[in-house]
């Protein structure tokens, strides 16, 4: 057999075997001979039909970063069985036609325009993670140690509480109405921090912006997610983590001409310039036809959006979407169960013990991504840099700069590297870089060395401990389990984010030049777990991990490389 270690765009051999023409769920998957979507008469569906809704079932219906190469492999691997299934053995005419995916993505109008207005809410996540960076000195002069500590991390309270009010309201209203609340929330968070008249003010306008935050974390994904076809839903969870990151350096640059006495309430007041923009441009956000269908699957509304967004020209084509969407959806619905988002649901997947190992893998790598320290340098870097370069600003946006572009790197990295190696690589690069920076405070290294060493710490982050938690989950659960795991992996990364908030500043008063050793002990010990117990998801499907992990051999064989046949610029041979 040839194959190749490349890891993202590629599936194993057997993975295509068995969950393309394999047995039980997965055969279905494929195999399915009729449509049974709403209104339709029983017809056969061709290949790539099938193919189609073999790809609408195996992804989940949420757009997550890094996803996207996943998807392609799927897609183009699905289009060779759908090429083989019409007959005759694949020749390089045909292996030509099988790089065209199975959803052939169009760009419409009114799709981009519900993509942009809604991912600038990710744009004021990032905003307000960074905003208060440095602006300490200039907003009310007087302010205790802790008050500020505690407005700089109650957005982190709020995050939860949105969190969760978001999938509610986005169930029952409509996920249109659930993206213009968000920017009502915003604005009012906005408005609260640009009009504050006490220290106080500021900390209730942060609790505001950080619900309105946290709401955002998970209705954007499930928006997009549920507008876009399933071959572009990973390269939107792409563009909603560059729209974060871009945030957080907007809020770094414009605290140069802004981070003093006259100027400190315009910076702040951005968020609720913005939100009126997107409020102005509201009537962009379209209703999910997904949700639509789960009120009715007769919806005439959601068939005429559907016609919309994807550009399709007959009603046929219509339809047969609609059948997609409807057919996936029930697949992905937990089995005795109304919602994937129920307590029920929660409790069965925290219970199971064909799956604690992943619900533990999932859980520590979410709290070790904050307990890493990232956000203190996001929250506090401008005060850390204070001493140690002319102007501490410069060293807050170059940390942001350096965000961006190590985030445009590990995208590509996640496609050729396994997701145990970029975490690896991802802690291990921390560790050092932690290392160095407390050499530097020690003096034991000129000053200069802390700022490379927070920018090497924020560009290991990027490619390994920022994106992979969120990306693991998606890859580890069948996709009506993906939704339940990232809900509790959201309220255990709030959780933690809001710790390192409010202890880093009492931290550094305690320990000094120190302050990085705590961090570096847990990268070390992320290191080791990651090393020793994390399984590999990349290239696997879900239920080839459960099978490793509850193998009597498992401990010894969790990591061991795969064989893979290369999907993208790779014939598919074996021999």
């Amino acid at each position: 057999m040839k194959s190749s270690k490349k890891y993202g765009t590629v599936m194993s051999t057997s993975n295509i075997e068995s969950f393309y023409q394999g047995e039980g769920e997965n055969k279905a998957k494929f195999n399915r001979s009729s449509s049974v979507g709403p209104g339709m008469t029983t017809n056969p569906l061709n290949p790539t039909d099938r193919s189609r809704r073999a790809l609408y079932e195996s992804l989940p219906f949420i757009s997550v970063y890094g996803m996207q190469y996943r998807e392609q492999s799927i897609a183009k691997s699905l289009s060779r069985v759908s090429l083989a299934d019409m007959g005759g053995a694949i020749n390089e005419q045909d292996a030509l036609l099988a790089n065209v995916d199975v959803d052939e993505v169009v760009l419409t109008t009114p799709l981009m325009a519900a993509i942009m207005v809604a991912v600038m809410l990710m744009f004021l996540v990032g905003y307000n993670t960074g905003v208060m960076n440095a602006v300490e000195p200039v907003v009310f002069p007087g302010h205790s140690v802790t008050e500020w500590s505690l407005a700089v991390a109650v957005f982190a309270v709020g995050g939860p509480f949105g969190a969760v009010l978001a999938g509610k309201v986005s169930n029952l209203q409509g996920r249109s109405a659930a993206i213009k609340g968000n920017m009502w929330l915003f604005l009012a968070g906005g408005a609260a921090l640009t009009i504050a008249p006490s220290i106080y003010w500021i900390i209730a306008g942060r609790v505001l912006v950080g619900f309105a935050s946290g709401y955002a974390s998970v209705i954007v994904p499930i928006y997009l997610g549920e507008l876009a076809p399933p071959t572009l839903r990973g390269t939107l969870g792409t563009l909603t983590q560059f729209s974060m990151v871009i945030g957080i350096l907007a809020s770094n640059l414009l605290s140069f001409p802004l981070a003093d006495e006259s100027g400190w309430r315009m910076l702040l007041g951005v968020t609720a310039v913005l939100s009126l923009c997107q409020l102005m441009a509201s009537p962009f956000i379209v209703e999910s036809p997904r949700w639509l269908l789960s009120k009715d699957e007769y919806s005439i509304q959601a068939s005429m959006l559907l016609k919309q967004l994807r550009g399709f020209r007959s009603d046929t084509e219509v339809q047969k979407e609609v059948d997609h969407i409807v057919q996936a959806s029930r697949v992905q619905r937990l089995e005795g169960q109304s919602s994937a988002h129920g307590s029920g649901a929660v409790w069965d997947l925290i219970t199971d013990p064909r799956v604690r190992l992943l619900v533990i893998s999932f859980t520590v790598l979410h709290m070790a991504q904050q307990l890493s320290g990232i956000n203190a340098v996001f929250y506090y870097s401008t005060s850390f840099f204070d001493g140690i370069v002319a102007d501490p600003l410069v060293g807050t946006a170059a940390a942001g700069t350096v965000n961006v572009l190590a985030t445009y790197a590990a995208l590509k990295l996640m496609d050729r590297c396994g997701r145990v190696t970029l975490l690896l690589w991802s802690s291990g690069g921390m560790f050092l870089s932690c290392i160095a920076i407390t050499a530097s405070l020690l003096g034991i290294a000129p000053n200069y060395v802390a700022l490379l060493g927070v920018m090497a710490f924020v560009s290991f982050f990027e490619i390994g401990l920022g994106p992979i938690p969120w990306l693991i989950v998606a890859e580890m659960f069948d996709a009506k389990y993906v939704a339940t795991a990232m809900s509790i992996a959201s309220q255990v990364n709030w959780a933690f984010n809001f710790v390192v908030g409010l202890g880093f500043p009492m931290l550094s008063r305690a320990l000094g030049p120190w302050v990085f050793v705590p961090f570096a002990a847990v990268l070390a010990a992320v290191f080791l777990f990651s090393l020793l117990m994390l399984p590999e998801t990349a290239g696997r499907t879900h239920q080839e991990i459960q099978r490793i992990i509850n193998a009597p051999t498992a401990g010894k064989f969790r990591n061991n490389g795969m064989q893979f046949v290369v999907v993208e610029g790779v014939d598919l041979e074996t021999s």
